[in-house]
Parts: C-alpha cells; sequence; structure tokens
C-alpha cells in the first residue's frame, strides 16, 4: 500500500479513491482516463502523479484498496459458522452495502475488473484477485447444499442468487440518486422471495 497517500487527510483519500473508483468502474482500464479522475476528485494531475506515478499505479492501488476493505467487511458480517446459502448470501450483501457506503462504486468496480482484458492491469493485480476469490470460496464452502429441499441444484440456485443480485447492482448504478441501502433492501426481497419457493 502507499505509505504517503495515507498521510492525507481522510477527506481527501476518499474524494481520490472514490473517483477512481467510478472512472474505472463505468470505463474499465482501457478507456479510463487520468484526466477524468482528477476532475473528479477535483485535484490536479500533479498530485495523482505524486502519490501514484501513472494510470497503472492508481489502478492497481484502487484495486489493492477495494479487496482489503471487502475482505474485511465479509469477515465482519459473514458468520463462519453459518451454512445456509440464502443466510450467507444475505450477509455478504450486507457487507457490500456497508462497504458501498463509504464508497459507491467500490463493488462495480470489483465486478468490471473480473472482465479486465488488458494484460498489465491484470498482472498488476494478480496477487489481489486471487486473494478475494479465496475469500470467497472460503464463504462458498461453509454452505451446506444438504439444508436445500430434495431435487433443489444448490449450485444451480446459488448461481441463480448471483446473476440477481448482479442485475439490481447493474440497474441501480444507472439510477443517478443510487443508495446503498436502497439496493440492499431490494436484494434481500428478491432472496427473501427465492427463499420462499425454493422452502415453501
Amino acid at each position: 500500500m502507499n505509505g504517503k497517500f495515507f498521510d492525507l487527510k481522510k477527506e481527501k483519500q476518499d474524494r481520490m479513491i472514490n473517483a477512481a473508483l467510478k472512472v474505472f468502474a463505468r470505463q474499465g482500464y482501457r478507456h479510463a482516463s487520468t484526466d477524468e479522475i482528477v476532475r473528479e476528485a477535483g485535484i490536479s494531475k500533479g498530485l495523482l502523479f505524486h502519490y501514484f506515478t501513472s494510470k497503472l499505479g492508481v489502478y492497481a492501488f484502487v484495486y489493492d484498496y477495494s479487496v482489503r476493505y471487502m475482505i474485511l467487511e465479509l469477515g465482519a458480517r459473514v458468520p463462519s459458522g453459518e451454512k445456509d446459502l440464502f443466510a450467507v448470501c444475505r450477509a455478504m450483501e450486507s457487507a457490500r452495502m456497508q462497504a458501498m457506503k463509504g464508497y459507491p462504486y467500490m463493488q462495480q468496480f470489483l465486478n468490471r475488473c473480473m472482465w479486465e482484458d488488458v494484460s498489465e492491469a491484470l498482472l498488476a493485480t494478480e496477487k489481489k484477485r486471487e486473494d478475494l476469490e479465496a475469500a470467497y470460496d472460503r464463504i462458498y464452502a461453509q454452505i451446506d447444499y444438504e439444508l436445500l429441499p430434495s431435487g433443489v441444484d444448490g449450485r444451480k440456485l446459488e448461481r441463480m442468487l448471483h446473476y440477481t443480485i448482479q442485475g439490481l447492482m447493474q440497474q441501480h448504478f444507472l439510477d443517478a440518486s443510487f443508495q446503498p441501502e436502497m439496493l440492499y433492501a431490494e436484494t434481500v426481497e428478491y432472496i427473501d422471495m427465492l427463499e420462499r419457493i425454493v422452502k415453501g
């Protein structure tokens, strides 16, 4: 992590992080512009490069920061002993909502990074990408699919929930008045509805 950057006031740190998250989330690494990041953050380009030296430096930093932050939230909000698929999904969404309260574009940025195809960006984030995958793998490994009714394919149900949640998030981000709490409330409604359908 960038020690010099953390000497800045927290408000300025967050302004720069949020600007980078927003630009990279919307445009991906290839098309993102540092000019747009500094405009969004309300800082000079010289200041950005003082802390990060390049677009790749900014990208790698915000990816590292996002992964660390998300893993902390997941660890705090997903009980390690929880085995029910629906309860785990609700807890994960609670963790994402908490992260997005301070960093509204963090989850969308992480989602966009999953489809990144620029080799230098992939190489710069490879280790943290593995860390995030491992964190999610640990959470999904604790789910007991045998708790689901007979005949229900737990893996397919998990994917259905995942795609539904991703779609809701994308829809909410298209709305200029995006609020994490509203996204969370609607997401939980869908999780609850699917649970009622599956468990009767």
